[in-house]
């Protein structure tokens, strides 16, 4: 049974003072509710990372970074390792988001160095995967993925695959009004896994988990969970309250329980 998961990536959003506020807002509407069984996260800006490491010590909530290097040290200015995210608490760690591919360069090559050098370092790598919205009109969508999954998985073994956390975000539901339509997703995350087993084996297949993000809300998260192949919820905006992780926390618990 793969443990399912939900959190949010914070972006470029809330500093040392606000990352304090919304643990200590969050952690009490948690206690409220069975978490028991989740793995739930944040992945705040690199500056409030240690503020999250301490506020959420001891909780069910570990937090992550955003992106990373591939080296573990060296002249990369500006730069942060995978060394460096472990030993500020990071557990997770978000590689391959469209906006890092669209606006900084990076590639899915890149991405493969990062993962293994994330998995070295002991941390789980988020791996977000996607197609645009012109490879969906094309009827590209998985062999797109596929590519991306190929490209930044190639390193791993079946014994390291399950350590990765998919993020299937099709690139064109990302930051609308309404995420992909749930058959649509379930169809991704079946031919992901199904890719998976392909290239790894079933037993990593099923033991790895796909989540879905872009554009996940109160609104569509129940029957978004509800899928066969959904592991989890990968969430903005609607989480960037502590209220609003809550509540998508709620509605993924629920969701576990009715499996």
């Amino acid at each position: 049974m793969r443990k399912p998961l939900v959190g949010t990536g914070w972006k470029m959003n809330h500093g040392i003072a606000a990352t304090e506020a919304y643990a200590r807002r969050l952690l009490p509407l948690l206690a409220e509710m069975p978490v028991e069984g989740l793995d739930i996260f944040v992945l705040p800006p690199f500056v409030s990372l240690s503020t999250a490491a301490r506020e959420f010590a001891g909780s069910p909530v570990a937090i992550g970074g955003q992106t990373m290097h591939w080296d573990a040290s060296g002249a990369w200015t500006g730069e942060i390792s995978a060394p460096m995210l472990a030993e500020a608490g990071c557990r997770f760690v978000e590689l391959a988001h469209s906006e890092r591919l669209q606006h900084f360069g990076e590639t899915y090559d890149l991405v493969r160095l990062k993962v293994d050098a994330a998995i070295v370092a002991g941390l789980e790598p988020i791996l977000c995967l996607g197609e645009s919205a012109e490879d969906r009109r094309m009827g590209q969508s998985d062999s797109v993925l596929q590519d991306q999954v190929a490209t930044a998985l190639s390193g791993q073994t079946a014994e390291t695959l399950p350590r990765v956390v998919l993020a299937y975000e099709p690139r064109w539901a990302i930051g609308v009004a309404e995420a992909a339509p749930p058959e649509y997703v379930e169809r991704r995350h079946a031919a992901l896994r199904q890719t998976l087993a392909q290239n790894w084996g079933e037993a990593a297949a099923t033991a790895t988990r796909i989540i879905y993000g872009g554009s996940v809300s109160p609104a569509n998260g129940a029957e978004l969970i509800a899928l066969d192949n959904v592991d989890g919820l990968f969430i903005g905006r609607a989480a960037w309250t502590p209220e609003g992780l809550a509540a998508m926390v709620r509605i993924v618990a629920a969701g576990k329980r009715q499996r």
